[in-house]
């Protein structure tokens, strides 16, 4: 569903800039050269303009960031415009993630095979960049696609299940990690609750607001008012305890969680990450590496 969405979209965006180019070429006498300047600016500004949007919510609303993890206005502003790149790059990885993500073929391994969540309005197409290079580390993996699109978070638990029981009959394994990137966090945690920990060794969980963003307020459907600080169904999700290792890895600079810390969870290990923006988490050598070290033996 989502993919479509994405193809359709971008199909549009890359006829309107035709048009636009050509009016400018044939009517107003402009070179194709600075015309195709002015195209790429105006395809990168609208995307710059929603990650510094995002930059200024999670501004107003940040929470105290320790001193160790403080960072200056030049890694600031790489950070910004890695989100940029994270973006940009990601809507088409998941407009075509049959073409740039390989179908899933777990194999058995010696460490339980990692199951990986996306997370809101996104698809398996997010884990373009962590998947290889998981893998290649020796770890099997299969990945979901979530659907609908902005239903019940609760009713995303039921597609877990059964994402567990085809990766489990694949690799010959009792258990798997659940690894879940923002409101895939939730879903496992959700998945945990209904259906218990028996099939589960482990928890880990990237840039996920297990306590609410305020951006969620913006966001469309029943799985965004879910997801918003205070809301019944975090609060009955927080009743439910951890009963296996878990670990929270987030961002101290996450420009969708916000605050910050909402990403922290209690009776977690909670891994803070600095200069890391939300979705930069998908392509972030530093999130990987911390990724890595939360899913070993």
């Amino acid at each position: 569903m989502l993919s479509r969405f994405l193809r359709l979209f971008l199909l549009f965006e890359l006829f309107t800039y035709g048009f636009i180019g050509l009016l400018l070429v044939k009517l107003a006498g402009w070179s194709p050269r600075w015309t195709l300047v002015l195209l790429f600016g105006m395809a990168l500004g609208w995307r710059a303009w929603m990650i510094l949007f995002t930059y200024s919510c999670a501004w107003l609303y940040r929470s105290p960031t320790p001193p160790e993890l403080g960072i200056g206005r030049k890694r600031k502003l790489l950070e910004a415009l890695r989100e940029v790149a994270a973006l940009s790059v990601i809507q088409l990885m998941q407009a075509f993630d049959r073409l740039f993500v390989k179908q899933d073929a777990p194999v058995k391994t010696t460490q339980p095979p990692l199951l990986l969540i996306h997370g809101y309005c996104c698809n398996r197409g997010f884990w373009w960049w962590l998947k290889p290079r998981l893998e290649a580390q020796g770890h099997s993996i299969a990945t979901l696609t979530l659907e609908p699109l902005h239903g019940d978070i609760d009713s995303y638990a039921e597609q877990v299940a059964r994402g567990i029981d085809r990766l489990c009959s694949a690799t010959g394994a009792s258990q798997v990690i659940l690894v879940g990137h923002s409101m895939g966090g939730l879903v496992a945690r959700a998945y945990l609750r209904r259906y218990g920990e028996f099939r589960v060794v482990r928890l880990v969980t990237l840039g996920t607001p297990h306590r609410g963003s305020l951006l969620a307020h913006l966001g469309i459907g029943r799985n965004a008012r879910q997801m918003t600080p205070g809301s019944a169904w975090l609060a009955e999700l927080a009743q439910t305890p951890l009963s296996i290792p878990c670990v929270s890895i987030y961002s101290c600079h996450d420009n969708y969680v916000m605050p910050q810390d909402s990403a922290k969870l209690d009776g977690a290990e909670n891994v803070p990450l600095a200069g890391v923006g939300h979705l930069a988490m998908a392509i972030s050598p530093v999130a990987l590496k911390a990724l890595l070290a939360a899913t070993s033996n």
